[in-house]
């Protein structure tokens, strides 16, 4: 089995989950989610799809319960 490649997090979304207040909850979330999330952000060829991937994670971390569109229980907030 071959390892996932880990993503280093870019500072302009370390800035932002930090201005949006929710490092706490991606911190919260397990490696391989936040991994993910780093992975798919970086694969986008166009800043725009970068940018909407970036909301959509920002929305999931401020919602809970749910990742990559995809219910998660363990993330749920009250």
């Amino acid at each position: 089995m071959t390892a996932r490649p880990m993503h280093d997090m870019p500072d302009d979304i370390r800035r932002t989950l930090v201005a949006e207040h929710l490092l706490a909850d991606y911190e919260r979330r397990p490696r391989y989610q936040r991994n993910d999330y780093l992975g798919w952000i970086d694969r986008a060829k166009q800043p725009a799809t970068r940018d909407k991937r970036i909301r959509q994670m920002l929305d999931e971390l401020r919602r809970g319960g749910v990742y990559m569109k995809m219910p998660h229980a363990p993330s749920a907030k009250d």
